[in-house]
């Protein structure tokens, strides 16, 4: 493995752990040569998913595009990374069990929605209205107006308090 800073192939492994529910390696390394440390990732290698669009265009699934999708719909949210990174595993994991060589992008679409469901309801609806194409505040209407009707999210209802004399 070559070091990412000075670029020589002389490295030690320090540390071996699993990750990704069991489905990658992380290895902390140090280069012999400069002493800098590094992460390295290993991974199996699955056989390329290809995503057919809403347009019947295909291009290969992309771990990154579904994250950074999440991210934004978690934008400012008390979502971590690491749950995150979690939920793009458990996505991923179900892809590539239930699917040999093609997927909807709508499959991967409503995992994402169900996923985001659980986690965050905010960052549901914001997924949902570009997912599904809000155009009028209506369509955010119904939306929340079924997600409170199924009892998956009760309303928080902040306190209030009487007005502070000075």
């Amino acid at each position: 493995m070559k070091c990412p800073f000075c670029h020589v192939v002389n490295d030690r492994v320090l540390d071996s752990r699993t990750c990704e529910n069991g489905y990658a390696i992380r290895r902390r390394r140090q280069c012999r040569s400069c002493g800098r440390r590094f992460t390295t990732f290993e991974r199996p290698e699955p056989v390329q998913l290809k995503v057919i669009k809403r347009d019947g265009s295909r291009e290969p699934f992309d771990r990154k595009k579904l994250k950074r999708s999440l991210e934004i719909a978690c934008g400012k949210r008390p979502v971590s990374d690491a749950k995150l990174e979690q939920v793009v595993s458990e996505i991923e994991n179900r892809l590539y069990s239930e699917f040999d060589s093609e997927v909807e992008s709508r499959f991967i679409g409503e995992l994402a929605m169900e996923q985001l469901r659980e986690l965050d309801q905010v960052a549901y609806v914001r997924f949902a209205s570009v997912y599904r194409s809000f155009q009028e505040v209506s369509d955010f209407l119904e939306e929340i107006k079924q997600i409170l009707g199924d009892g998956a999210f009760k309303p928080r209802r902040k306190k209030l308090r009487p007005p502070r004399k000075h």
